[in-house]
């Protein structure tokens, strides 16, 4: 009786590590997301900023 208790705290505690770890890994993987999608703006704005400059740059040569 004693050892089967011991053997159900121990298979407890392994499964709510593994939860844990679980929804680490998936937390982490929203992160991930969240930051590529944010970089992505990010580099997108600086390209579009690059060429409204460009575009303003070649206007005024014409002028």
């Amino acid at each position: 009786r004693l050892l089967q208790a011991l053997l159900d705290a121990r298979a407890s505690e392994h499964s709510m590590r593994m939860m844990a770890m679980k929804n680490a890994t998936d937390n982490a993987s929203d992160l991930v997301d969240d930051l590529t999608l944010a970089m992505n703006k990010a580099r997108q704005g600086a390209i579009t900023q690059e060429l409204a400059e460009i575009s303003g740059g070649v206007e005024a040569m014409e002028q």
